[in-house]
């Protein structure tokens, strides 16, 4: 499946979920998605949406709190699956496109590429729910019950490598903070 294609499954079912993004999941995000609970972090944050996005759902536990990551991103940092875990973030889903690709730095593949098994390592992190999907139709039957079950849960989609074109147009990042943030607060944006 396209990633565009999941992710615009995404958009349509999301509801009042924030959604973090990193790296190229946050240029595709930013091409289909403008809303002020989305927190697109570019420049630069390879690695780090899980545990950004697991600060926000310990912060906001009420809230339902999706991360986009790629597979070259979780590779960097698999100790987040067992932080997660061990923080007891029930309102976590996390979602790694598995492209087998670095997209943003040129499309060179990640180390393992084929042979890694992400959800594998989900689940011996200890997470209770746990899906893998390679094609769309499939994602957008299970995404409702997905992100009403009780998590943390770990949904890893089989993507197309595509290259990740050129960087969104966005606000500076503390403007895009802050707009989340008063989206939390409950206020207007800013």
């Amino acid at each position: 499946m396209r990633t565009s294609d999941a992710l615009e499954v995404l958009v349509k079912q999301r509801g009042e979920v924030v959604v973090v993004a990193a790296m190229s999941a946050a240029y595709e995000w930013a091409r289909i998605s403008d809303h002020p609970l989305d927190l697109i972090y570019i420049p630069s944050a390879m690695a780090h949406a899980p545990g950004i996005a697991l600060g926000l759902a310990l912060a906001q536990p009420e809230r339902r709190i999706i991360v986009l990551n790629g597979d070259g991103c979780m590779l960097m940092d698999l100790g987040v699956l067992a932080t997660i875990i061990e923080a007891g973030a029930r309102n976590l889903v996390l979602i790694v496109l598995e492209n087998g690709t670095y997209a943003v730095t040129g499309g060179q593949s990640i180390p393992g590429r084929g042979r890694t098994d992400f959800p594998a390592l989900a689940r011996a992190a200890g997470f209770p729910r746990v899906q893998a999907f390679d094609d769309v139709t499939s994602f957008d039957e299970a995404l409702p019950a997905l992100l009403d079950a009780t998590g943390p849960t770990f949904v890893n989609l089989s993507v197309e490598p595509e290259a990740a074109g050129p960087a969104p147009s966005l606000l500076p990042m503390p403007e895009r903070i802050e707009t989340l943030r008063a989206e939390l607060a409950g206020r207007a944006s800013a």
